[in-house]
């Protein structure tokens, strides 16, 4: 686990929330605090669908909903003339890049092990923070799941002209 402060909040809000840079992620959770505290649950509702649909994983192929559909709503939470007061993402990178991370010659670790990679972005009015995390089926003594992943997510922001610093 690293945690990350972010050098330009505004290029790094722009990326995240009007370009498809942060798509390969899905949202846990979002909490947007403005005028008033918004608090969004981005698990798949299993009641909003029919049997048929649910059946169907093409209409809901995670367990979280995709940042991508996501990002218009939360987007629309925050534009304005006022900065929020501030806002917390939980994202999971998307289970079909989760082998990417895994290379066989890295780690003995296979990606059914992996129940999560995480990223949470923490903006609190003055700093953004992003931290990394890592979610297993099951307890592994093995740290090197997480060592690949906080260079993945370094490797990631470079790629993506996003400035940090290591906290």
């Amino acid at each position: 686990m690293i945690a990350l402060q972010i050098k330009e909040i505004k290029s790094f809000m722009g990326k995240l929330l009007g370009t498809e840079c942060f798509d390969s992620f899905l949202l846990e959770e979002a909490v947007i605090t403005t005028y008033n505290t918004f608090r969004i649950d981005g698990r798949i509702n299993r009641e909003f669908y029919s049997d048929e649909e649910w059946e169907n994983k093409e209409t809901h192929p995670d367990e979280f909903s995709a940042w991508k559909t996501m990002r218009p709503l939360c987007f629309d939470l925050i534009k304005g003339k006022k900065t929020p007061a501030g806002f917390k993402f939980i994202f999971h990178l998307m289970p079909r890049y989760i082998p990417g991370i895994l290379k066989p010659e890295d780690t003995p670790i296979t990606p059914d092990q992996v129940k999560a990679l995480v990223l949470t972005c923490k903006y609190d009015g003055g700093s953004l923070t992003l931290v990394t995390g890592t979610a297993f089926t099951t307890f592994l003594p093995d740290k090197t799941v997480d060592v690949l992943w906080d260079k993945a997510v370094r490797t990631f922001l470079s790629k993506k002209e996003i400035g940090f610093e290591e906290l």
